[in-house]
C-alpha cells in the first residue's frame, strides 16, 4: 500500500487529520486538487477546544501573536442597540481563551509546516481524486496528477474535501437539508493602520443584514447579505464595496484584498462512514456561520477519527470502532447547526415590522441570556456505566510536578489518561492496574489538591483548583479521558475505579493484561 490512510483535501481539517495520524506514527498520503495552499481567508474563528488540538500539534504558541483573543460577541439592531451579547472567558474549559479571531492563511501555513515535518507524510498537490473502489483490504483511489492518471492504494480514506466533496458524491451519500441558506458577499481587508472597528458584531438591519468580524490583528471582514446571488456581479465592484464600509473604513485605512460570494448551507450527510471511507468537516456537514463553529466542528471530527484509526491500525480495536464516529459526532453537529439556524433567522429578518418585534423581545430578555453550550457524547466509545461526567468535554487546568508549572497537557502529557486521587492510585497500584494501564499507553495521573506535590511523591499538583472543582462537581475520584479530550468514564470510589480501569484496558485491546477480576468489553 502507498499509505495507511489517504486524506483527501488539504484545508485545515485535512491538515489536522494528517498531522494527528502522523504524530501517532502512521503513513499518510494527502491528495489535494489545488496546486498549492488556498492562501485566502475562509474560516475566521476558532475556540479553546480547537486551540487545545493546535497545541497538541505544536503550533499554538506560534499562532498566539497572529490571532486576536475575542472576549464578546455582539448582536445589534440597525441603530446599534445591543440585542444579544455573549461573553467569552480569557481562560476557558480547555485551558485556552474561549474565542480566537484568525487569518486562515496563517493557520494553514503553520499546519502545513507540521505535516511536512513528518517523513511519513506525502503531500500531493494538483492531484484530484477521480474515482474510488473499496477492496477487502483497502481502498484504491484513481487520481489525476501532474504526471497523468494513476492509482493510490491505502488502508482507509478520510475525505476532508469540502462541501462539494467528490468522495461523498462518488459514494452516493445523500444529505439532510435544513432548508436554511442565504447568499452573502464577503469583503476582506488588510489593515494599513490601527482602526477602531467592531471585532465580532452581527447587525440585524432589515435593509442590510451585516456581519463585521476581525480576522486577527491585521485583517478585517465585512459581510453583507444579498437579495440574490445574481446581485454579486454588480455589488462586487470595489467602489460599491468601499461605499458600503465608508462608516468604518476608507482606502487610507486598509486595502481591499478579496470580494467573494458565499452561500451558506445547512446540510448533514446521511452516512459518515461507508466501509473504509469516512467523511469529515464540510464533506460531512455544512452549517451557517453565525456561531463560528464550521472549522471547529471539522477539527473535532479529525480528533475523534485520529485516535480511533490509531487503535485500529495498531491492532488494538476492530474496524467496527469506526461506527462510533457518526454516533458520537452527529448529535453535536446537529445541535450546532440548529442553534446557528436559530440565530441566523433572527439576524436576517428583512421585514421591518418583524425586525422591530424581534428587537423588543431580545432587549427584554437580554439580562437572562446564558452562554451557548454544546452537548457532549451520549453514546459510542464510552464506559458502560452512565456516571456523572461521562461523555463531557474534559477540563484543562494548571498543574505542577515539583519542577514545572503549566497546562496539564504540557506537564502531564497527552493521549489516554486516568486522573485519580492519590488514595485511588494506591488502590489501583495494589491491584496491578497502574502497570497494566501504563503498558497499554494510558497515563495514570495522581492529583493532589495542594499547591505543590508532596516531597518524594509522584503526584501532580492542582495549581489553580480546576481539578478539585471538577472532581467535586461530579462527586468522583477517578476520571478517564480520551485523546480527543472527552471523558470515557468516571468513578466515585475505589471499587468502581477498578472497574473503570479494567473497562478502559479492555477497550484498548489489553484485556489479557488485566489482573484477575471482572473485565468489561466495549
Amino acid at each position: 500500500m502507498n499509505a495507511d490512510v489517504a486524506v483527501v483535501g488539504y484545508g485545515p481539517v485535512g491538515m489536522a487529520m494528517a498531522a494527528l495520524l502522523a504524530q501517532a506514527g502512521h503513513r499518510v498520503i494527502v491528495l489535494e486538487r489545488y496546486a498549492g495552499l488556498y492562501n485566502l481567508p475562509r474560516a475566521a474563528i476558532f475556540d479553546d477546544e480547537t486551540m487545545r488540538t493546535l497545541d497538541k500539534l505544536g503550533v499554538a504558541e506560534e499562532l498566539l501573536p497572529k490571532v486576536r483573543v475575542q472576549r464578546n460577541y455582539e448582536w445589534c439592531d440597525a441603530d446599534g442597540e445591543l440585542l444579544i451579547e455573549v461573553d467569552y472567558a480569557e481562560t476557558g474549559r480547555s485551558g485556552w481563551a474561549e474565542w480566537y479571531m484568525m487569518y486562515q492563511p496563517d493557520l494553514e501555513e503553520a499546519l502545513d509546516r507540521v505535516c511536512r515535518s513528518f517523513p511519513h507524510v506525502e503531500i500531493r498537490h494538483a492531484t484530484p481524486v477521480t474515482g474510488l473502489e473499496q477492496t477487502a483490504d483497502g481502498v484504491v483511489l484513481t487520481v489525476d496528477g501532474p504526471d497523468g492518471p494513476g492509482t493510490v492504494t491505502v488502508g482507509h480514506v478520510v475525505a476532508c474535501d469540502g462541501g462539494n466533496s467528490f468522495v461523498r458524491r462518488a459514494l452516493g451519500v445523500g444529505q439532510d437539508d435544513y432548508g436554511f441558506s442565504e447568499p452573502w458577499m464577503v469583503c476582506d481587508f488588510r489593515l494599513r493602520r490601527a482602526v477602531e472597528l467592531p471585532t465580532a458584531r452581527q447587525v440585524g438591519d432589515p435593509r442590510q443584514p451585516t456581519s463585521i468580524i476581525s480576522l486577527g490583528p491585521a485583517h478585517h471582514r465585512f459581510s453583507f447579505m444579498l437579495d440574490s446571488e445574481d446581485d454579486f456581479a454588480i455589488e462586487r465592484d470595489p467602489e460599491l464595496v468601499w461605499a458600503r464600509v465608508a462608516a468604518y473604513l476608507g482606502p487610507q485605512d486598509a486595502d481591499l484584498i478579496r470580494v467573494a460570494t458565499y452561500t451558506f448551507r445547512s446540510l448533514i450527510a446521511h452516512q459518515w462512514r461507508i466501509g473504509r471511507i469516512l467523511l469529515a468537516g464540510d464533506a460531512a456537514h455544512q452549517m451557517p456561520p453565525f456561531l463560528g463553529q464550521g472549522m471547529c466542528s471539522g477539527i473535532r471530527d479529525a480528533q475523534n477519527l485520529a485516535f480511533k484509526l490509531d487503535l485500529i491500525l495498531t491492532g488494538r480495536a476492530g474496524a467496527d470502532l469506526l461506527d462510533t464516529y457518526q454516533a458520537e459526532r452527529k448529535p453535536h453537529v446537529r445541535a450546532v447547526v440548529e442553534k446557528g439556524i436559530e440565530l441566523g433567522r433572527l439576524q436576517t429578518i428583512r421585514d421591518p415590522a418583524a425586525a422591530a418585534a424581534r428587537n423588543q423581545e431580545l432587549q427584554a430578555r437580554r439580562r437572562g441570556q446564558e452562554k451557548i453550550r454544546f452537548p457532549g457524547l451520549a453514546t459510542g466509545f464510552l464506559a458502560t456505566a452512565s456516571a456523572a461526567g461521562r461523555g463531557e468535554l474534559s477540563v484543562q487546568g494548571a498543574v505542577g510536578d515539583g519542577s514545572r508549572r503549566g497546562r496539564f497537557d504540557e506537564i502531564a502529557g497527552r493521549g489516554f489518561s486516568l486522573l485519580v486521587t492519590e488514595p485511588i492510585r494506591q488502590d489501583l497500584d495494589r491491584a496491578g492496574l497502574v502497570a497494566a494501564l501504563e503498558a497499554a499507553g494510558v497515563r495514570v495521573v495522581a492529583l493532589t489538591w495542594q499547591p505543590e506535590p508532596a516531597a518524594g511523591g509522584d503526584g501532580v499538583a492542582d495549581v489553580d483548583g480546576t481539578y478539585r472543582r471538577w472532581f467535586a462537581e461530579h462527586d468522583c475520584s477517578a476520571i478517564a479521558v480520551r485523546p480527543d479530550f472527552y471523558v470515557f468514564g468516571t468513578a466515585r470510589d475505589a471499587a468502581p475505579a477498578r472497574v473503570l480501569a479494567r473497562e478502559l484496558l479492555s477497550a484498548l485491546g489489553a484485556g489479557t493484561a488485566v489482573p484477575a477480576g471482572a473485565s468489561h468489553s466495549l
